[in-house]
């Protein structure tokens, strides 16, 4: 990145014939800015982060919501891809989703119960889901979470958390983080697998 707050591209806007880099480049470059300056920082920095113009921004994504949801995709994507490894365990993922909240507030905006409306963060949150429902069997068997814990009551307990580092300064995000989270996760572990 060069002082100006740009991705160091070559050039400002690399054109149509690299549509699927310049869409790369803006999604990286919401995930750092929505992470520094909010959900509502302007579009047009995170063009200029990218290294391209803003008219290729709106051609990639029309809406602020529509490029808050591909970050939440490509989340999405990592978190899958931890699940598709047969030696991650649902402990991996919490760990995971909390780092992806704990640095990226969009995905703190996107999974709020009442979102945009948008019906991508169903399938968004129905995949969410189902990676969840998965590990949350094998923890169950393990005796490492209650009986009773649904992935619905984790996208919650998710959202809870995600509450509270939305109202957390980023300097203290990632201590905060490690504490809220824990106390979550003994909630959802209960009494069974504390004792």
């Amino acid at each position: 990145m060069t002082s100006s707050g740009r991705v160091n591209s070559g050039s400002l806007n690399r054109g149509p014939r690299d549509a699927a880099r310049n869409r790369a480049a803006l999604i990286s470059a919401a995930r750092e800015v929505f992470a520094t300056q909010g959900f509502a920082a302007p579009l047009s920095l995170i063009a200029r982060t990218a290294g391209v113009g803003q008219g290729s921004l709106y051609r990639h994504f029309p809406t602020r919501e529509s490029l808050a949801l591909a970050v939440f995709d490509e989340n999405i994507v990592e978190l899958q891809d931890l699940a598709a490894d047969p030696d991650s365990t649902l402990d991996d993922l919490f760990r995971l989703l909390v780092d992806q909240i704990t640095t990226s507030i969009v995905f703190v905006e996107v999974i709020k119960p009442v979102s945009f409306g948008d019906s991508r963060l169903n399938s968004a949150g129905t995949r969410l889901t189902d990676l969840l429902e998965g590990r949350l069997d094998e923890a169950r068997r393990a005796g490492k979470i209650r009986e009773s814990v649904t992935a619905e009551d984790v996208i919650l307990a998710i959202a809870m958390f995600a509450a509270i580092m939305e109202r957390t300064a980023e300097s203290s995000r990632k201590e905060v983080a490690h504490a809220a989270w824990n106390l979550l996760v003994q909630g959802l572990a209960g009494p069974t697998a504390a004792g």
